[in-house]
Parts: C-alpha cells; structure tokens; sequence
C-alpha cells in the first residue's frame, strides 16, 4: 500500500481536476486525481488517503451516497467542492460527513487553506507517526481515571477503555470542550469552531450533535459527560486528555 499519497480528488471535469491536483501539488501536498466513484473505490482498496475532495455531480454516483460511505467507512476527512449552493445542498452535505462545503469556482488558495485547516486539527504529525495508523498497546493499558480523546482515531475512551467512536463533529466539539483553558465553552465560540452559523439552522444543528453526544454509551454503557451551563455554554464534567 503506498502511504504517500494522502489526498484524493474526485472530479469528473478533466481540466478542472488537473488543474486542482498541480496547484495542490505545488502547495506541498501529495494528491490523486480520479474522474469516477467507480475510480475512487479502486483506489481505495490499495492506497490510504488522509482527504477526499469531492464534486457531487459525478456520473456514476450521487456525491452525497460518496460522502456516505466514506464517513461511515473511513478515518478520512471530506471537502465538498460544489456548484449546487442552496442551504438545502449544505445542510445535506453536512448532515451525510462533510467537513467543509466550498462553492465552485473556488479558488486554489482558499482550498489550499480548507486542507491545511483539516489537517491541523487532525494533527497530522501524531497520525503518520502511528505504526497501521494504530494506536500504542501501552497508551490503551494504562491505568486512568481519565477519558481520553484520540486524535489520530477520532475515538473517544472512557476511565475504563470503553470505546466510542466519534463523527467528524462529534470529535471537533468534544476537543474544543476539552482544550479550554476554562470549564465553560461559549455557545458562540462552539458555534465558531464547528463551522455553524449563530441562526436558527445554526442554532439547531448544534443542538441536535450535543443530544447525539449524550445518547452515544461506551461499550460498558458509560455515557459522555457533556454538562450544561445554562446561560454561559458546556462543559465536559470530568478529566479528560488529549492523546
């Protein structure tokens, strides 16, 4: 399996894709380019990539059951890049795992800067230093009264090493939780970090991925400890680390 190759774009116009994959590639990243569903599942079965790049408008499969079956089947991040730019669009792109959601035409740089935006918060370094991409035996048989969230994994593991595996946002929320200097996380500043706008569809997808949160159990039926502060925002109600 070759390991380099760490972005893939699905793209059935040929001068655009090209064109995506040389500027991308000039930008210090390592990209394949593919024209189909059909292409993108042949490579998936003999290459691993960190990133999809991805246009709904592909000929053999609607973008949305892609981007599907990637956030159910993959660690991979997802850019949607579109020129379908109804709310209803977005909404549905987000709700099926995108990660961002651009608007053809897009420029380069922009999308440059989506990747770098994805990556750091996938920590990058952590990831590729993994053997497989596996998380240490040693780190999973530490004794702790902590919950620990795994970058490289996006789980999440109870005091007990119960495991619970997390959606792109799911993680995105929790890491901000986890990563405040302080024990409250503003509404707005979640708002922020997860991409939502402050309206009442904003408002309301931020709602619904908290309820999700709280519904999720470990294997051992521990529940995550999402605690709200009413009028000042959430807070995780227990240690946690970031590994």
């Amino acid at each position: 399996m070759n390991n380099n190759k760490r972005i893939i774009i699905v793209e059935d116009d040929k001068d655009f894709r090209e064109s995506m994959v040389e500027s991308l590639v000039l930008s210090g990243f390592d990209v394949t380019g593919v024209a189909s569903a059909l292409e993108f599942y042949r490579e998936l079965a003999t290459n691993k990539y960190l990133l999809a790049i991805l246009d709904l408008g592909l000929p053999d499969q609607n973008g949305m059951v892609l981007t599907k079956y990637i956030r159910s089947n993959t660690d991979m991040r997802i850019i949607v890049l579109t020129a379908q730019s109804s709310l209803d669009s977005r909404i549905t792109a987000y709700q099926a795992g995108a990660d961002i959601y651009l608007l053809k035409p897009v420029d380069f740089s922009e999308l440059a800067a989506s990747i770098h935006s994805i990556l750091g918060r996938l920590d990058y370094q952590f990831f590729v230093s993994q053997k497989g991409n596996d998380i240490e035996p040693d780190l999973l048989n530490k004794e702790t009264r902590e919950w620990q969230l795994i970058r490289s994994d996006r789980d999440l593991y109870s005091p007990k090493h119960e495991i619970i595996k997390l959606s792109s946002k799911e993680f995105d929320l929790i890491e901000a939780l986890a990563s405040s200097s302080s024990k409250i996380v503003a509404r707005q500043d979640l708002l922020n970090t997860l991409g939502y706008s402050n309206n009442k569809y904003g408002n309301r997808s931020l709602d619904v991925l908290i309820y999700r949160l709280r519904k999720k159990k470990a294997t051992g039926k521990t529940r995550i400890p999402i605690k709200t502060f009413h009028g000042s925002g959430y807070g995780f109600s227990a240690p946690i680390a970031i590994v």
